[in-house]
């Protein structure tokens, strides 16, 4: 699977790509079809404490899977946003096989 990370206007330290990196990963064992994943991070402007958003893609054969969440850390929206792609990826195991 290739694994791609964006972030807009700041950038992100070593630290957490890798932890998205893992995260994302473990989706890649529960389907083997996922060809690629593309995580985008941003800081939303809003004087709000939940201004951290975190965006996955995931490139599947003839499909494409999306989540979006918004916290008050990119560590907690990237677990917010796996544990979406994962009822995802139930969804569309279910229906594919």
């Amino acid at each position: 699977m290739d694994f791609k990370v964006n972030t807009v206007h700041f950038t992100a330290d070593k630290k957490l790509v890798d932890f998205i990196h893992e995260k994302v990963k473990k989706l890649g064992l529960m389907s083997d079809q996922i060809i690629a994943s593309e995580v985008y991070l941003r800081v939303d402007k809003n004087s709000d404490k939940e201004n951290k958003i975190a965006e996955v893609k995931l490139l599947l054969p003839g499909s494409e899977l999306f989540a979006k969440k918004q916290c008050k850390s990119f560590e907690e929206a990237t677990d917010n946003v796996v544990d979406a792609l994962k009822r995802q990826l139930e969804k569309y195991k279910s229906k594919v096989a």
